[in-house]
């Protein structure tokens, strides 16, 4: 839908990581093509991915 999902400022002094920016990038695609989908911290693509519900709180 061409909607910006995340941002992130870093100061200069702070080291990037163009691998974690590209994992991002997938992860929000992800999302976007499989709705009702989540991509938990660290997932890589072919990963496993996380339905959202009340009964996931407090187990991840």
């Amino acid at each position: 839908e061409g909607v910006i999902k995340t941002a992130e400022v870093h100061d200069l002094g702070i080291g990037r990581s163009a691998a974690e920016l590209i994992r991002k990038v997938q992860a929000a695609q992800f999302v976007a093509e499989h709705g009702g989908e989540v991509c938990p911290a660290s997932w890589q693509p072919g990963g496993d991915t996380l339905k959202p519900s009340l009964k996931m709180v407090g187990k991840i």
